[in-house]
């Protein structure tokens, strides 16, 4: 990471309580850290709402809106941070309605006593990663809880996105003889988490997948692609996201298991904990529903995506139901179902 924390550690190396009070403190670490370090210029005008205008001029089609929040621990993880992951699920989630993100909001709730120099590399990640997905961060709010309370800092990211006209996805235009697709390996984003969290050690680390989508969603619509419905495969991992859209299109799935997939590393310590990594959480990886004629062409854009080489064509939509049913690597057919509880719990 380039650059220093622009604030005085000497003077205030962590959070105080009175950081959040509405003072001259906060206006302090406004002024001296947050707002240049997400950058927001010095000459901006600052108000309760931030005015969009200028963002969406021009800006055909229609508007969407969505909000996430972010608890994830530990703050930082192989491949990414709080900071990273804030943006990136905001505006994946706005890419899966076929949105380019404009505008983020972020509001962050910081722990008394966090190390003013955490502060400053998660910051630095969230300015990074707007950056890498070309969406500005336009309003924000800060508030200060007491020591205990919170694991270092929590964020929540809401994003506006603009829909190019003619766009429509969504689970209802799912139909029968859709090819259904995933951009890359699966669960490298959850077990990445877990291993750091946990102190386990494996022979090659496991970043996560975290990244923004609008590059490959973009490529697609910009071919002329049909996207029928896509989706991040973020909590419940892969298997959720299928049976969410099944039962809301009202379709059969039929997976292959053998066509999903997998880094070797990643399933090795799913064997080894435990875990199905169809349940397993991804942060940068899409599931695409797609006309088959179709299919072969939406893959060639996916693998060359960044972070997509792996993408592949798991699936099929066979008729009106809304099951999935998994055929695993030995033929063997078995309904799949969302998991009962939270597998790996503050993995986002």
């Amino acid at each position: 990471m380039d650059g220093a924390c622009p604030l005085p550690l000497d003077e205030y190396p962590v959070v105080l309580l009175a950081h959040g009070g509405g003072g001259r403190l906060m206006q302090r670490l406004l002024d001296g850290l947050i707002l240049p370090t997400l950058g927001v210029c010095a000459g901006q005008s600052l108000h309760d709402a931030a005015r969009l205008d200028e963002l969406l001029t021009g800006a055909a089609g229609r508007l969407a809106f969505t909000t996430d929040s972010y608890v994830v621990r530990p703050l930082f993880f192989p491949g990414g941070d709080i900071g990273t992951l804030a943006v990136c699920g905001t505006v994946n989630d706005l890419a899966m309605a076929g949105a380019r993100a404009r505008a983020l909001s972020v509001s962050l709730i910081l722990e008394e006593g966090l190390p003013m120099h955490t502060l400053w590399q998660v910051l630095s990640s969230l300015r990074q990663t707007a950056e890498a997905a070309g969406v500005r961060i336009v309003t924000g709010d800060t508030k200060v809880v007491e020591r205990g309370r919170a694991d270092g800092v929590y964020i929540n990211t809401a994003g506006i996105g603009a829909v190019p006209a003619g766009v429509s996805i969504h689970p209802g235009r799912v139909r029968a003889g859709d090819a259904v697709l995933v951009s890359g390996d699966i669960g490298r984003h959850g077990i990445a988490v877990m291993a750091r969290r946990e102190g386990l050690q494996f022979e090659t680390t496991i970043e996560s997948d975290c990244q923004p989508l609008w590059p490959a969603v973009a490529a697609m619509l910009d071919a002329g692609l049909d996207l029928h419905c896509l989706r991040d495969p973020t909590r419940g991992g892969l298997a959720s996201a299928l049976v969410e859209i099944a039962r809301q299109a009202g379709v059969d799935v039929l997976l292959d298991e053998a066509a999903v997939p997998v880094a070797p590393p990643v399933a090795a310590a799913c064997e080894l904990l435990g875990f199905d990594p169809l349940h397993v959480a991804c942060e940068g990886r899409l599931v695409a529903f797609v006309p088959a004629a179709q299919a072969q062409a939406a893959l060639d854009l996916l693998r060359s995506a960044p972070g997509g080489e792996q993408a592949a064509r798991i699936g099929t939509v066979r008729g009106p139901g809304g099951q999935v049913t998994l055929r695993s690597r030995y033929g063997i057919d078995r309904s799949l179902d969302m998991p009962a509880g939270e597998l790996l719990p503050r993995i986002c």
